[in-house]
C-alpha cells in the first residue's frame, strides 16, 4: 500500500470514528488536498517520495508557526500544532538522531571530498537525497557547517 492509499484508508477509518477522530480527519484531509494541489501543479500523480516532501512541507509549517506565534497565540495554539505534528510524523519515515545525522554527514563529506565551508554546496545536494523527509534542512544545513568549518 503506498502513501496516498493509506492516507485514503486513514481518513475512512477517522470519518467511522466520529468525535475522537475530528483532529486527524482535519490534519488527513488537509494533507490529501495539498497532495492533490500539488499533483495538479506537477501535472502527474506523486511518488511516495513527493508525497513524503509535501508531507514534510506540511510539518516545516507547523514547526515554524510554533517558533513564530508560539509564545503570543497562547498553550491551546501551540497544543493543537503539536498535535497537528504528532499527527504528521506517522506518515513520515522514521527521523535521524543528531548522531545519525552526524555520521552521515561525515560520510558524505568524505565521499565527495569535501575539505572546507566552501564545499557546502556540494556536500549539501548529495547529503539531502539521503536524509529528505527524515531531518529538517536547517539543522542538516547547520550541522555540515559544523563540520566543515
Amino acid at each position: 500500500m503506498n502513501l496516498k492509499q493509506r492516507l485514503e484508508e486513514d481518513m475512512k477509518a477517522a470519518l467511522r470514528a466520529r468525535e475522537e477522530g475530528k483532529e486527524r480527519l482535519s490534519v488527513i484531509r488537509m494533507v490529501r488536498a495539498a497532495v492533490r494541489n500539488t499533483e495538479i501543479e506537477r501535472r502527474h500523480e506523486l511518488s511516495d517520495d513527493e508525497v513524503i516532501e509535501v508531507l514534510s512541507r506540511e510539518l516545516k509549517q507547523r514547526r515554524d508557526a510554533i517558533a513564530e506565534f508560539g509564545a503570543a497565540a497562547g498553550p491551546e495554539y501551540v497544543g493543537k500544532l503539536e498535535g497537528e505534528i504528532a499527527i504528521l510524523m506517522v506518515y513520515l519515515p522514521s527521523q535521524l538522531s543528531p548522531d545519525e545525522l552526524r555520521e552521515v554527514s561525515r560520510e558524505v563529506i568524505q565521499e565527495v571530498g569535501a575539505t572546507g565551508p566552501q564545499d557546502l554546496g556540494k556536500v549539501m545536494s548529495a547529503l539531502m537525497p539521503r536524509v529528505r523527509g527524515r531531518v529538517d534542512g536547517k539543522l542538516v544545513n547547520q550541522t555540515v557547517r559544523e563540520l566543515l568549518g
